[in-house]
């Protein structure tokens, strides 16, 4: 186990550095006290370093020669129950791993995200808001986290894997476990893993057109186990960061007067909120484990290979030296950048457009001071988000989702799941009618 560095360290799992009014005074001492990275404690009992500075940031990063992803090693050393493994442990899948193995995962990451089509992801998401604001149009007020953005990334990830509706909530607890990293996050950990587990068995017997059969067919011909972990790595970095991505957004959206008028000036254009979001409160606030491979220097500090170094993507991005030019590392860089940062804006952008387009008047619901974060040494999350607005009782009158859309048929609660027949290959599925223009993938 690592040993602690020199005191003062900064703890990373209280409550109150999770606050938001807190989190850039301690990012500010961090920086006066050390420097570029500073000493911390992730989970009570395992001490690393955090890395505040866009150069060092880099240095980290992009530097395969000095650094490594996997947590081997350390976590050697640690019991196999250890809260903090869930979500810095060694896993079979490319953001734990590095070189040629880390290139295969990663391959089998990015063909499978490739294979859902643009406009049927944002079918999707369109259809699933929709049934999530329809569930609290009629109220005139709701918690935006607990009703919409939460929930959101779950029912997207259960459709694009091939899952029923009924199953989503489900990983909400679970996940919820994991990123904060205290009590419950080994237990949050193997039910999260039984869940996918769950999923694999399901998919292994009826293979349909979803991201889950991709993975499994895939030419890199992944095993069990590692068909699993990336099963985990996947609808984790879809359901946590997205809910924060579109949580804080609206957090933002309804603060900022000048913003909101961006946003409402008739163009209804949401990226503005999104880019504001990734500078200043990124989802995904301190993670991106690295390792040195063996002791070294690091801008004034020795680092050992038994202690993590973490990238704070909020930290970097309030660098005095890059402030106010729009640089961020929300999406990370070099080898680990995020695959699906496309997929992530298409889902934030929808889902954000959707609900102001269906309640224009929204509004907070308490005073903006009262709103809470979630305590977690990762993520930077909202514990809720009331919300008032002119009950809408009006039935929605949405588009139809396109002919050939896959994921929009998914079962309702109660109804059994009836799994399409599929060809022996998932990249040769396109349904007949779907519109002019696009044609099958003969069968290799």
């Amino acid at each position: 186990m690592s040993s602690p560095p020199p005191l003062p360290y900064y703890a990373l799992h209280t409550d109150h550095f999770a606050q938001a009014g807190n989190r850039a005074t301690y990012y500010t001492s961090m920086r006066e006290h050390y420097g570029a990275i500073a000493p911390v404690e992730i989970v009570p009992g395992i001490h690393g370093w955090l890395v505040v500075s866009y150069a060092a940031a880099q240095d980290v990063l992009l530097d395969q020669t000095h650094f490594q992803k996997d947590p081997t090693s350390w976590a050697s050393s640690l019991p196999p129950d250890h809260q903090v493994l869930g979500m810095l442990g060694p896993r079979p899948n490319p953001l734990f791993t590095d070189g040629a193995r880390h290139a295969r995962y990663r391959q089998v990451v990015s063909d499978t995200f490739a294979g859902v089509e643009p406009h049927h992801l944002r079918d999707t998401v369109r259809v699933v808001a929709d049934h999530l604001i329809d569930r609290f149009a009629g109220d005139g007020s709701c918690d935006l986290i607990a009703q919409f953005a939460r929930p959101l990334p779950s029912y997207l990830f259960n459709r694009l894997f091939g899952q029923p509706d009924e199953k989503a909530p489900r990983l909400v607890s679970a996940l919820a476990g994991l990123m904060e990293g205290v009590d419950q996050a080994a237990a949050a950990t193997a039910e999260f893993e039984t869940y996918m587990g769950d999923l694999l068995t399901d998919k292994a017997a009826r293979p349909g057109p979803d991201m889950a059969t991709a993975m499994m067919q895939h030419p890199a011909r992944l095993n069990q186990l590692e068909l699993l972990h990336h099963f985990v790595l996947t609808v984790a970095a879809g359901q946590e960061p997205t809910t924060n991505l579109i949580g804080n957004g609206l957090l933002e959206y309804l603060t900022d007067d000048a913003l909101y008028t961006q946003v409402v000036n008739g163009t209804l254009d949401v990226r503005p909120v999104i880019d504001r979001v990734l500078g200043t409160r990124p989802p995904m606030a301190n993670y991106g484990q690295h390792f040195a491979r063996q002791p070294m220097m690091f801008h004034g500090h020795q680092l050992m290979p038994d202690m993590p170094v973490l990238i704070s993507y909020e930290a970097v991005a309030q660098d005095p030296a890059v402030l106010g030019t729009g640089a961020h590392m929300a999406w990370s860089q070099g080898p680990h950048t995020c695959p699906a940062t496309s997929m992530a804006l298409t889902i934030a952008s929808i889902a954000l457009t959707q609900l102001i387009h269906r309640l224009p008047d929204l509004r907070l619901g308490v005073p903006a001071n009262e709103i809470r974060n979630r305590p977690g040494p990762y993520h930077h999350a909202l514990a809720g988000l009331p919300a008032m607005f002119t009950a809408v009782t009006a039935t929605t009158r949405s588009e139809p989702p396109w002919p050939s859309n896959p994921y929009t048929t998914a079962p309702r609660p109660g109804q059994p799941h009836q799994p399409a027949s599929t060809p022996a290959s998932w990249q040769s599925w396109l349904p007949a009618a779907c519109p002019a223009g696009h044609t099958p993938v003969p069968p290799a």
